[in-house]
């Protein structure tokens, strides 16, 4: 029987860790989608089907696992954020914008749940949530011309009332179903949509 090289050896061993890195990852995100919002390194182990130690030798290094979740996360969602919206009118862009908003945050609400509880001690959870929260508002002005928004407040509270730290609230606060958080935002936006057309005239 041939002798493993050293060089063989080290490989095996690479390969193993990014195997058991990608499966403790799955395994994270697949019981924060269940509802757990902070896992134990038990279920994580159970659920990824490795050694409790592995994941201890994981958890020891959080920063990169958030790095990773988040980067499996925006794989997911990414065809559904970076599609173009095919409407030309501005209520046909804005209902649009809202539909797309409440699949992709309905999608992601467990992670959002899961990352305010450690963004506190997370630079990586902090600078992401910022990231996201720029993101968002920079794409709610851009439906709009320069002209119609010459009223900062009224961008603000489109930026509000279509994030989604209100989805958050509507959902959990409120206890309000997808398709009720879904019309209430369709609400506040068509009364603020209204006033931009108003102030345009």
């Amino acid at each position: 029987m041939p002798k493993t090289s050293p060089a063989q050896f080290r490989d095996g061993r690479k390969t193993r860790r990014l195997n058991n890195t990608r499966r403790i990852i799955n395994a994270m995100l697949e019981l924060v989608r269940d509802g757990a919002v902070a896992p134990r390194a038990e279920e994580v182990a159970t659920r990824a089907g490795v050694g409790l130690r592995t994941v201890f030798r994981h958890f020891d290094d959080m920063e990169t696992l958030y790095r990773e979740m988040a980067a499996a996360m925006e794989r997911e969602l990414k065809p559904l954020v970076a599609a173009p919206l095919a409407a030309s009118d501005l209520k046909g862009k804005l209902n649009e914008m809202i539909e797309r908003r409440a699949r992709l945050f309905e999608r992601a609400l467990p992670f959002k749940d899961a990352a305010d509880i450690h963004r506190h001690h997370s630079p990586f959870l902090r600078r992401n949530f910022a990231m996201r929260r720029d993101e968002e508002r920079a794409a709610v002005a851009a439906v709009f011309s320069p002209s119609a928004l010459h009223d900062k407040t009224i961008l603000d509270a489109l930026d509000l009332v279509m994030s989604f730290t209100a989805w958050q609230h509507l959902r959990r606060d409120q206890k309000l179903s997808p398709s009720g958080a879904r019309r209430a935002v369709a609400s506040a936006v068509a009364a603020l949509a209204t006033t931009v057309t108003e102030s345009e005239s």
